[in-house]
């Protein structure tokens, strides 16, 4: 089965040709869906994250207080301690995921993580993919996407790597400045030759 990483910056398009894989047959481990989920619901982190950012941390409900750990993490540059204790047992789940995917009988697996590459190429993986736009391009499709201020986004940007300094540990990038469709193609085209040299 080969196993593939998906990776690039906020607004490059990276789960778009996800999401194209999907329709072709690739199973996609979203990590920062996984990483959401696994903060509310493996014991183990829960008490990590406590213990770290304090009680406040999950709300009286359980849920996480996002604002809380927002304002922990990122507004007092404790990122690492966040990614360190949250990382770890996403890569587990992904394991996990990918064990239960071969003896499906699939062939091909995607991990799709912004962080993908923020310790250099993952060893797990057989191929690695980035998605590259320009700035300017990467900011306008969040803002219309997610509805937020243009400084907003080049904030989310500034704590994410430079993805065109990593071309060197990708196998393959896909230039993502034109339009859906041309992306669409891209992805499919990429997915065939992925398949087809493994």
């Amino acid at each position: 089965m080969i196993k593939v990483g998906i990776t690039g910056g906020i607004g490059s398009g990276k789960s778009t040709v996800c999401k194209e894989w999907e329709k072709l047959g690739a199973i996609v481990f979203y990590a920062d869906d996984v990483a959401k989920e696994l903060m509310v619901t493996e014991s183990s982190v829960r008490q990590k994250l406590t213990d770290a950012f304090g009680p406040q941390t999950y709300k009286a409900d359980g849920s996480l207080n996002k604002d809380h750990l927002i304002d922990e993490a990122f507004k007092k540059g404790r990122v690492e301690e966040l990614n360190a204790i949250v990382h770890p047992e996403v890569g587990r789940a992904f394991q996990k995921k990918s064990k239960e995917v071969a003896e499906e009988g699939k062939n091909l697996i995607v991990k799709e993580a912004a962080l993908l590459l923020r310790k250099g190429r993952p060893d797990d993986l057989d191929v690695v993919v980035i998605v590259l736009s320009d700035r300017e391009n990467r900011i306008d499709r969040v803002v219309h996407r997610d509805g937020v201020a243009h400084e907003e986004v080049q904030s989310r940007m500034e704590k994410q790597p430079e993805f065109d300094q990593l071309m060197h540990l990708a196998d393959y990038t896909i230039d993502n400045n034109g339009s859906l469709e041309q992306l669409k193609i891209k992805a499919a085209e990429l997915y065939q030759k992925v398949i087809q040299s493994h």
